[in-house]
């Protein structure tokens, strides 16, 4: 990984897309540092420290700390994440919607990128009023807070917060590296990783928390990251053969080659979209003034079993979601029949999709398995110890699978930039 941003920095393009995107993410940085006017900021870290291992909690690490301190970016990527949830399967459900998708070409690709943004300023509005709402039942206002004006600027600020977060990430998305929201949430919780290190070690000098179980929580991430880098790399290679044609005099065709398919094809979004989803009854209750003691939340709360069943099953259903909609198996088919290619012991056309659709489904339901089990893993031992229930550990799967497979494919990203220039070189 280090040799490739190495190679790409010599490249004179790659260096001013790394530099701009480093930027946007210092620019996003900063925007985490300034705090909304009209908020007891103090009051609210510290009602945020009991919070840990809850929603709230996971949503604060999500921001990479903003949410507990109040600030322009306090909402973060959450309602850009949760409009392009709803529009998507829109898009399914909506006939107009999916031609629009499919058949618009670029024009029908801006416009439902135009419905998502109105989507998120809509959904930030909400969100940043339930905020205001959360931090007003709690007394957490500071002087002058509780007028109808302090509370228009302080939900505006985290709707043009959030808002602004899309757009840098569609910045990045478009002159920088990689994919922008994903860049946004890699460098959000990747600030926090100091910081949780850091408790961890101070738990277990005050004796709160066993040397033991901190080597092994260690260990455990480390093992995740290993199995993350090697499972995204796996995929299943499905033997094909092309037909021998005469043309003239000379013989084309014959060759043996392969289909390959990811066993992760979706990467992380399964984990983001499911993660938002399954947060958003408990979440609800909270910012419209329910108690975190009550029978609702002791059952749905991030650290609990009925909400690790929730995500596993929404884990599943956004990898098939996304498997469906990158991967066609009749046009892979009929690509293959028009080629002259086929699978060895498999009739072109529907034989031939029909073996593509079962291989898909066995490798997406592995894929997904696999995202499913590293989510939630960490938060059943949550739930079953009462040692790890305030360590933040059920959170620790799902952050790290989303950075170390963000980095991954900004690194592949790279990698395909600094390729398609090289073959631009050679060709002229």
């Amino acid at each position: 990984m280090f040799q490739t941003f190495r190679n790409a920095w010599k490249i004179k393009e790659l260096k001013q897309k790394i530099l701009f995107t480093l930027f946007i993410i210092l620019l996003y940085r900063l925007g985490n540092a300034v705090p909304v006017p009209y908020v007891n900021t103090t009051a609210l870290s510290q009602y945020f420290t009991t919070l840990q291992n809850t929603v709230l909690g996971l949503y604060n690490t999500m921001s990479g700390g903003a949410f507990s301190m109040a600030t322009i970016f306090a909402l973060s990527i959450q309602p850009y994440i949760n409009a392009s949830i709803i529009i998507q399967l829109l898009c399914i459900a909506i006939p107009a919607l999916e031609r629009l998708s499919k058949e618009g070409g670029e024009e029908g690709r801006k416009k439902i990128s135009s419905i998502t943004r109105y989507s998120t300023v809509g959904i930030g509005l909400l969100q940043g009023f339930a905020y205001y709402m959360l931090i007003k039942q709690n007394g957490l206002l500071a002087t002058g807070g509780e007028s109808i004006w302090a509370a228009i600027v302080i939900i505006m600020t985290f709707t043009a917060g959030s808002a602004l977060v899309m757009w840098l990430g569609e910045q990045i998305t478009e002159f920088g590296i990689g994919n922008g929201i994903s860049i946004i949430l890699f460098a959000s919780i990747v600030s926090r990783f100091p910081t949780g290190v850091a408790n961890l070690v101070q738990r277990a000098i005050n004796n709160q928390l066993n040397w033991v179980a901190v080597i092994l929580m260690l260990l455990g991430a480390l093992a995740i990251i290993v199995l993350v880098v090697v499972v995204n790399d796996a995929e299943r290679r499905i033997p094909v053969q092309y037909a021998k044609r005469v043309v003239g005099r000379k013989m084309y065709g014959g060759q043996a080659t392969h289909l390959p398919m990811k066993v992760n094809m979706s990467g992380v979004l399964p984990i983001i979209f499911a993660q938002s989803i399954a947060s958003l009854p408990a979440t609800v209750i909270l910012l419209v003034g329910g108690s975190q003691d009550s029978w609702f939340m002791r059952t749905f709360d991030s650290d609990t079993i009925p909400y690790a069943i929730i995500y596993l099953l929404l884990i599943i259903f956004f990898a098939y979601f996304y498997a469906t909609i990158q991967f066609n198996p009749i046009e892979v088919a009929n690509n293959l029949k028009k080629n002259g290619g086929f699978i060895p012991g498999y009739r072109p056309g529907k034989p031939t999709s029909d073996f593509i659709r079962r291989v898909l489904n066995k490798v997406t339901l592995f894929g997904a398995l696999y995202l499913g089990v590293i989510a939630c893993l960490p938060i059943i031992i949550s739930a079953c110890s009462p040692a790890a229930a305030n360590s933040g550990i059920s959170l620790g799967g799902t952050s790290i699978i989303i950075v170390v497979g963000v980095a991954i494919e900004t690194v592949q990203a790279l990698e395909s930039q600094m390729l398609m220039r090289h073959y631009k070189g050679f060709l002229e």
